[in-house]
């Protein structure tokens, strides 16, 4: 039983471990929307290797996961960057 709850947690913790994280974030290019409205574009880098699309708007305030996105945001860079990073 002992064997089996440590198996358990060996497995638990090395599927987070690997989860991808960001390493860095980076300006790509500005954007305006068809209403005119502005935005930025930035790609987050993950320690997997690839890299993500974020969208931010209302001058730094709203970071949204994806390209040219209102969806799926967040008021901090790191949780938008982590959010990205841990699609596929």
């Amino acid at each position: 039983m002992q064997k089996l709850s440590f198996l358990i947690a060996v497995t638990l913790f090395s599927g987070v471990a690997l989860a991808a994280k960001p390493t860095s974030v980076n300006f790509d290019s500005y954007g305006a929307t068809d209403a005119g409205v502005e935005y930025a574009n930035y790609f987050t880098k993950c320690s997997n290797g690839k890299a993500k699309p974020l969208t931010v708007w209302d001058n730094r305030r709203k970071w949204c996961v994806g390209e040219d996105s209102t969806e799926n945001c967040h008021k901090k860079q790191l949780k938008a960057a982590k959010q990205a990073c841990k699609m596929k």
